[in-house]
């Protein structure tokens, strides 16, 4: 199931748009992700300041939506991604196989939006080969195991970002949409 369709199984109306001013009436934004973060920079590179300038409206980063929230990125080369968030995104090394690619749990490591009401140490469906590492430690939500404790989630002001894919996690998934969903609802 697609993010946005996962979406819409919750009853929210969906436009897929890099459309800037469908972006900037929108009530929040999904900025998901798969593929490489050279890129999707070079698809959305048009959009960096409507993104940057959402003010109050949540944003949600899925994946390499997550990655490409920070500063930068050493995935093919040293990138530049939006700077929302700062820090970095870097491989993963050593003995774990690359990608990361299958179930995991995500520890709530305190505070977290996003996993209201959600067991701590669920498991989440993770893909990806690289992994942030922000400057401000406490933005850091849910963190998960893999050769190295990564952050699997981060949350700061209107920004909400998980490196797993809610929409591939089955119901505790969905859950963790409804409460984005939430969110919005309470920005309002």
């Amino acid at each position: 199931m697609s993010i946005s369709k996962a979406l819409e199984h919750l009853g929210v109306s969906v436009v897929v748009t890099k459309d800037e001013a469908v972006i900037q009436t929108a009530d929040a934004a999904v900025l998901p992700g798969v593929g490489a973060f050279y890129d999707a920079m070079k698809e959305i590179e048009h959009l960096r300041d409507i993104i940057r300038g959402l003010g109050d409206k949540p944003l949600l980063g899925v994946c390499l939506g997550l990655q490409l929230l920070f500063s930068e990125s050493e995935e093919g080369g040293r990138n530049p991604g939006l700077d929302i968030l700062g820090g970095r995104i870097i491989r993963f090394q050593g003995d774990v196989k690359v990608p990361h690619m299958g179930w995991n749990t995500v520890e709530n490591t305190g505070g977290s939006k996003l996993l209201r009401g959600i067991e701590d140490r669920s498991y989440f469906y993770f893909v990806h080969s690289y992994y942030a590492v922000p400057e401000d430690d406490n933005i850091v939500t849910g963190r998960t195991d893999y050769g190295v404790k990564f952050p699997s989630i981060v949350e700061k002001d209107n920004i909400y970002a998980t490196q797993f894919h809610p929409e591939k996690s089955g119901t505790i998934g969905l859950k963790l949409l409804e409460n984005y969903v939430e969110i919005v609802k309470e920005s309002m």
